[in-house]
């Protein structure tokens, strides 16, 4: 157990965003799943906008690499663009 001040804070900081960056990552992982599975392009492309700012925020937040949001970003729209 930690026996400063400081580091107690630090473990009460460290948890608490912890928990955060699950919610917003499995949030991310579920808008990505879902848009996968859409078959109707109208809907697809409404949800596209929303997971591609998930993303962003997930890489801005530094919990993904720049380049994997990219990847996942160009995958998705390749994806949207190819239903009819």
């Amino acid at each position: 157990m930690a026996h400063h001040k400081s580091a107690i804070k630090r473990i009460r900081q460290t948890a608490k965003r912890r928990i955060s960056n699950r919610y917003y990552a499995k949030t991310t992982r579920n808008e990505i799943r879902d848009l996968r599975a859409e078959t109707k392009p109208a809907e697809a492309k409404k949800a596209l906008s929303l997971v591609f700012s998930s993303i962003d925020k997930l890489a801005k937040r530094g919990y993904i690499h720049q380049n994997k949001a990219a990847n996942l970003k160009s995958g998705l729209a390749t994806k949207v663009a190819g239903l009819k």
